[in-house]
C-alpha cells in the first residue's frame, strides 16, 4: 500500500517522499531547463524595470502638463480681465470723439495678441520634450545590448 509517506505496511517505517537536501558545498544543477529559467527570470526583471521607468515618465509628464495648464489658465484669466478693463477704459475715454476708431483699434490689438499667443503655443508644442524620453533611451540601450555582434 502506498500513500503520501511512501510504502506503508507492517514492518515499514514511515518516510517522506522527497529527496534529501543537497549539501551546501554542491553548486546548483546546471542544465538546459536551469539556464532557460535563469534567462526567463532575467528577461522578467528587465521587463519589470522598463515598465517602472515608463510609469515614472508618464507620471512626470502628467505632473508637468497639469502644472502648465494650471498656470496658463491663471495667466489667461488675468490677462483677459486686464485687457477687457483697459479696452473699456479707452472706449469710455474716447466716447465723445473717436469711439468707433478706438473700438476697431482695440479689436485689432486683441486679434494680434491672440495670433501671437497661438504662434507661441505652436512653437512650444513643436519644441516640447518627448514624453517617454527615458524609457525610449532604456529601450535603445537594450536593443544595442541584445543586437548580435558581427
Amino acid at each position: 500500500m502506498a500513500g503520501l509517506f511512501g510504502k506503508m505496511g507492517p514492518g515499514v517505517k514511515y518516510r517522506v517522499n522527497h529527496p534529501d537536501p543537497p549539501p551546501a558545498d554542491v553548486p546548483p544543477p546546471v542544465g538546459v531547463l536551469s539556464a532557460l529559467a535563469n534567462v526567463l527570470a532575467a528577461l522578467g526583471g528587465l521587463f519589470v524595470s522598463r515598465v517602472e521607468v515608463l510609469l515614472l515618465d508618464l507620471q512626470d509628464g502628467v505632473e508637468a502638463l497639469a502644472s502648465v495648464v494650471l498656470w496658463a489658465g491663471i495667466a489667461l484669466m488675468a490677462a483677459g480681465l486686464g485687457l477687457l478693463i483697459g479696452a473699456l477704459a479707452l472706449i469710455i475715454a474716447f466716447w465723445d470723439s473717436h469711439r468707433l476708431l478706438v473700438s476697431l483699434l482695440i479689436m485689432g490689438a486683441f486679434f494680434l495678441i491672440s495670433l501671437l499667443a497661438a504662434l507661441a503655443v505652436r512653437a512650444r508644442l513643436r519644441a516640447g520634450r518627448t514624453l517617454f524620453a527615458a524609457t525610449l533611451g532604456e529601450f535603445m540601450r537594450d536593443r544595442e545590448h541584445f543586437r548580435p555582434r558581427p
